[in-house]
């Protein structure tokens, strides 16, 4: 794709992003638009945001478990950027009308970094290794694409169709927990409304690190120690609107709790 079309299609998702206004699918205007190209659109789309004051504070793994995978019809991993004016401490609000078009609440397991992860080669003993510890999240997913009507080239370009992310009330080794037998559950509005384990994504969220590792290494980009790496959903995505309230446990780990407005 040529470079002008990049730029374009990565201002009009930056654009739609500040807006608040969704715009067509990227792969229904240029059938020809490749996973590398999406991905440089995402850049682009990034630079803009760094242009207005964001700052890289981690990396997101998205589309890792079996049920985001057939909820959105996108069969692959991809992954996106974490800026500090996406991030929320566990119990605020979030006022939707002011930051979202589309949300979609998904319960993760966050990894901070104490040492830099650079692909390829990177292993799970790695992975935990430079792996300070780990917390509760919710990933707050949305889309910059109209009904959420996305290829995989589509959600790649659109930041891995990031939101924000609501960190837990506790962090803990990954030494002291079972990163793949353990339970996560989700309320919404004190309803529980699914249940996942660590091994929903990627057969452990380690795993999950280890990939992304990997393939930013083939882009010459690092995990850098004191980032935030979501790992991907353990649960099916639940679609939020104002009023409702989110919370999610992790056994051995702690929780995460989100009110919408």
């Amino acid at each position: 794709m040529e470079q002008a079309k990049i730029q374009a299609f990565g201002d009009e998702l930056y654009e739609a992003l500040v807006n608040r206004e969704a715009v067509p699918p990227l792969t229904s205007r240029a059938d020809d638009i490749t996973i590398e190209d999406a991905y440089h659109i995402s850049l682009r789309m990034l630079e803009r945001r760094q242009q207005a004051g964001a700052r890289i504070i981690g990396k997101k793994i998205g589309v890792t478990s079996k049920a985001v995978m057939n909820m959105l019809n996108v069969h692959q991993p991809d992954f996106g950027y974490l800026t500090d004016d996406m991030v929320f401490n566990s119990g605020e609000e979030v006022n939707i009308s002011d930051r979202l078009i589309a949300p979609r609440a998904e319960g993760e397991i966050a990894f901070i970094l104490k040492k830099d992860l650079t692909g390829p080669g990177v292993t799970n003993a790695d992975v935990l290794a430079a792996t300070e510890c780990v917390m509760p999240c919710f990933e707050i997913v949305d889309s910059r694409i109209k009904d959420w009507k996305i290829a995989i080239q589509d959600t790649i370009a659109d930041n891995a169709s990031c939101g924000l992310f609501v960190l837990g009330d506790k962090a803990v080794s990954p030494r002291d927990v079972d990163l793949v037998t353990c339970g996560m559950v989700v309320e919404k509005n004190g309803s529980i409304i699914s249940t996942g384990a660590g091994a929903a994504a990627l057969a452990s969220p380690v795993n999950c690190v280890t990939w992304l590792a990997n393939t930013l290494g083939e882009f010459g980009i690092s995990l850098k120690a004191g980032e935030v790496i979501l790992s991907g959903s353990l649960v099916p995505l639940e679609p939020v609107k104002a009023g409702d309230h989110m919370r999610v446990d992790i056994g051995g780990i702690g929780s995460a709790s989100v009110c919408f407005s």
